[in-house]
């Protein structure tokens, strides 16, 4: 199933656009970004942002395999549904638009990864398998909508159904996820795989494909189950602690994923969070963890609108530009250059509003 229609796909792309399969050169792939539409309230200084993101995504772009993946041993598919996310926040998609082609090998390396279990990951080589099977699920359900060949839209939806039976399968009795299934995790959770989770499964929901309640009920039960009396979120069901504003953050991101505005504890979680986070706190008090910290709690500030955001997104954005390196990338601390760059961009792109599960 996973490669039966690759050759179509290829086939497709080859005659799809002259530029743009002969746009691997960085400043034709700048020249042909489009600009956000009129309506996106979307200030830009001088271009500056526009210009760190167009460097980014080529970056992207150029360091991205035949095979659809990225030279990054570790998680490597996750990594991957980050960076195709990136350029779909662009507003190209998997036919249209400068890094539809890279677009594209994503979606046909991240099905290649999908196993009989409905698992998208590799479990013999990833320890960590449920993050690359939540960023994937966020990714592929993404690009469902704009796929214009019906046997690759058949791919993909049979893809998605099988990774919803796979997350349902994997929860534990608590409701959240660890790093491995509850079966092959002795059932243990924790909050940062949870959270990919629910944010998978909510991109597929919203791309039509079945997902039963009581996934995201039980999800949601966990999350309020791992508070502290500060607001902030423990790392685990069955290791709590202290509250870790990353796991806040993202907990808070995957809430309102879920549809869930309203309850008592929102309010005291967002308080958390904004003690911790609305300054840009500095990387040694995230537990190494700036990255994703960021790319969640951005997501919230964003969701929540109003005065907060272009505020918090102006110092957000400059200190982002002001880290990017001559290549187009950034640093990583603690995975790689090309996780980081893939959530800076993700970052970045949110004023655009092109990606559905982003949108306010």
């Amino acid at each position: 199933m996973a490669h039966r229609s690759m050759a179509t796909r290829r086939k497709f792309l080859t005659g799809f656009s002259t530029a743009l399969v002969a746009s691997r050169l960085a400043p034709q792939l700048s020249a042909a970004t489009p600009e956000p539409s009129a309506a996106t309230p979307y200030a830009d200084k001088n271009g500056r942002w526009e210009a760190t993101i167009r460097r980014g995504l080529d970056y992207l772009a150029k360091t991205q395999s035949s095979r659809g993946q990225w030279n990054t041993p570790p998680y490597p598919a996750a990594i991957a549904a980050l960076a195709g996310t990136a350029m779909i926040c662009q507003g190209s998609t998997i036919t249209q638009g400068p890094y539809a082609k890279y677009i594209a090998r994503t979606a046909d390396y991240l099905i290649s990864q999908s196993q009989k279990n409905g698992l998208i990951g590799d479990p013999d080589n990833d320890q960590r398998y449920t993050y690359s099977h939540g960023f994937a699920m966020l990714f592929l359900s993404q690009v469902l909508g704009e796929e214009g060949l019906q046997d690759r839209r058949d791919d993909l939806v049979e893809v998605l159904n099988g990774a919803v039976s796979f997350c349902g399968k994997a929860q534990t009795s608590a409701g959240g996820w660890g790093y491995v299934s509850a079966k092959d995790g002795n059932d243990y959770d924790e909050g940062s795989t949870t959270i990919t989770q629910v944010q998978g499964l909510r991109g597929c929901r919203n791309a039509g494909i079945p997902v039963p309640g009581e996934i995201i009920e039980a999800a949601k039960r966990y999350i309020y189950s791992c508070q502290n009396e500060d607001g902030g979120i423990s790392y685990s069901s069955q290791q709590k602690g202290s509250s870790r504003p990353a796991i806040t953050a993202a907990s808070l991101a995957a809430l309102y994923n879920a549809g869930d505005y309203d309850s008592k504890k929102v309010p005291e979680m967002l308080a958390y969070c904004r003690k911790e986070l609305y300054s840009i706190s500095k990387e040694d008090s995230l537990f190494g963890h700036w990255h994703y910290t960021y790319l969640y709690y951005a997501q919230v500030v964003y969701r929540q609108g109003g005065e907060e955001w272009p505020g918090f997104r102006d110092r957000l954005y400059d200190r982002i530009a002001d880290e990017q390196l001559s290549d187009g990338s950034w640093d990583s601390p603690m995975i790689h250059k090309v996780y980081t760059t893939a959530c800076n961009l993700i970052m970045l792109q949110l004023d655009k509003g092109y990606l559905p599960i982003f949108q306010r």
